[in-house]
């Protein structure tokens, strides 16, 4: 059995219930590739909101969530209460969260860890900036990311991993199909090698950088690119091309 196609479209701190309103009207228009999986990452506001007016066939992520069920965290939200408006993912250790944020290798980790017990399915997201990329140090910054996942985790069957060059986020830059599957293919083989051949195989792994319309297709070609995490095309009516980039 192959590896599903999974395309993520990351809304970040964008839209109010107008703009949310076309973006689930295009969605429902489509028509989406069936045989791809569809999540869109909403602000946490807005979660109940989209969950309740999205068709089933399109899955609804927080961007964000924090390591325990409650307590005394302000502005903070848990995976049992997403879970709790019927929301079943959450993308974490995006790299804005990293950079802007401050998040460690660790923290989020320990976020990935209590999300996958409390029943959630994760998009971890992991990637280098321009001056890492520069320095030849790709392949040590996202395997230290992983292998910080790894160590707080035994069960990957609800983990996509998104790799996301984060020179190549809202710069219009993108890795070339080569580069990308490049950084992929030698991810995958870390995971066979660290973690277990059966999970390196059967991991989806998502390329997120500037993803368009454009470039989705030669993208999604490479053999070890098993979807998209997308940014700001995910609020225009072209994610539906995205989407069907393997069609």
């Amino acid at each position: 059995m192959g590896r599903k196609f999974v395309v993520g479209g990351n809304w970040k701190m964008n839209g109010d219930k107008n703009q949310i309103s076309e973006i689930i009207n295009f969605l429902q228009t489509g028509p989406l590739n069936q045989d791809t999986e569809v999540v869109v990452g909403v602000p946490a506001i807005y979660l109940d909101f989209v969950r309740s007016k999205l068709p089933q066939n399109v899955g609804v992520a927080a961007q964000n969530c924090y390591k325990v069920p409650k307590g005394a965290f302000t502005g903070e939200i848990s995976p049992a209460m997403i879970k709790d408006i019927s929301v079943n993912w959450v993308i974490l250790g995006h790299s804005e969260r990293r950079q802007i944020f401050h998040e460690s290798d660790e923290l989020i980790a320990e976020k990935v860890a209590h999300a996958l017990e409390a029943g959630l399915k994760v998009i971890a997201c992991i990637g280098e900036t321009l001056e890492e990329r520069e320095s030849n140090k790709t392949e040590e910054v996202v395997f230290r990311q992983t292998k910080a996942i790894a160590d707080k985790i035994n069960d990957w069957s609800n983990v996509v991993i998104a790799y996301e060059p984060v020179w190549a986020i809202g710069t219009g830059k993108t890795a070339t199909p080569e580069q990308a599957q490049a950084v992929h293919r030698s991810l995958r083989q870390w995971m066979c090698e660290n973690i277990s051949p059966e999970v390196g195989e059967s991991i989806r792994i998502q390329y997120g950088g500037s993803v368009t319309a454009a470039n989705c297709k030669e993208l999604g070609a490479q053999p070890d690119i098993d979807g998209f995490l997308v940014g700001g095309a995910s609020l225009k009516p072209e994610f539906v091309n995205i989407v069907n980039a393997r069609q």
